[in-house]
């Protein structure tokens, strides 16, 4: 179907909130984050979407919802400080589809998201014991994992990286946006050698970390 995206019989004013009407119609109908690319189809080439976005946005302040920028696009989700009422009303958060992870569930998913790619046999080997098909078929399951790149160990074994899906949990826009690694070390909070001698576990069994808290949804 084609739209008109210039609008150029309207003033500008109104071709302005008709761009912004689409735009945020757009991602509200949608059941994951909208890319710029989509965005583009039904606003004008000389439209500037981060300003469209930004005054959809102002205009959202104080509602109970915001535009979030998340895994590479745009989404309309609940504000945190309404958790409890949604809870409360549904059992559960509205819109997240992911469970609460178990302990172990949430330190393997940090380590792939850390050190992506990498191999189940690795992520093993950070903990000194087997990570086994159960729990990553659990992460893959809910759509956090996927299958990456065929490692260059003998036997190709396949690698684990997150995915948009991730991000969107996490509301993270970018890998990128994950807390800093250096400083998580320098905090004493993650290292490839804790990982290994199983530190962080032990840590957080006791209450001394907060990777877990940070990365579970």
């Amino acid at each position: 179907m084609l739209v008109d995206t210039e609008l150029e019989h309207l003033p500008p004013e109104l071709r302005w909130r008709e761009w912004m009407g689409r735009v945020e119609a757009v991602i509200f109908a949608a059941n994951e984050p909208v890319p710029r690319e989509v965005l583009a189809r039904v606003v004008g080439k000389n439209c500037n979407l981060d300003l469209v976005i930004d005054d959809i946005r102002a205009e959202l302040a104080g509602r109970p919802y915001e535009l979030v920028s998340v895994a590479g696009g745009w989404q309309h989700r609940t504000r945190k400080v309404f958790g409890d009422a949604i809870q409360a009303a549904f059992g559960t958060d509205a819109g997240q589809g992911t469970k609460e992870l178990s302990q172990s569930e949430a330190l393997v998913l940090t380590c792939i998201a850390y050190f992506q790619p990498i191999t189940r046999g690795e992520l093993s080997s950070f903990f000194g014991k087997e990570v086994s098909r159960d729990l990553i078929g659990v992460l893959r399951a809910q759509d956090l994992i996927a299958s990456g790149p065929r490692s260059p160990q003998p036997g190709a074994p396949y690698t684990y990286v997150t995915t948009k899906n991730f991000l969107s949990q996490f509301g993270l826009d970018t890998l990128r946006q994950l807390p800093d690694f250096e400083a998580l070390e320098d905090a004493g909070l993650l290292s490839k050698e804790k990982l290994l001698a199983g530190v962080i576990l032990a840590g957080l069994a006791n209450g001394e970390g907060d990777i877990v808290e940070d990365l579970v949804p």
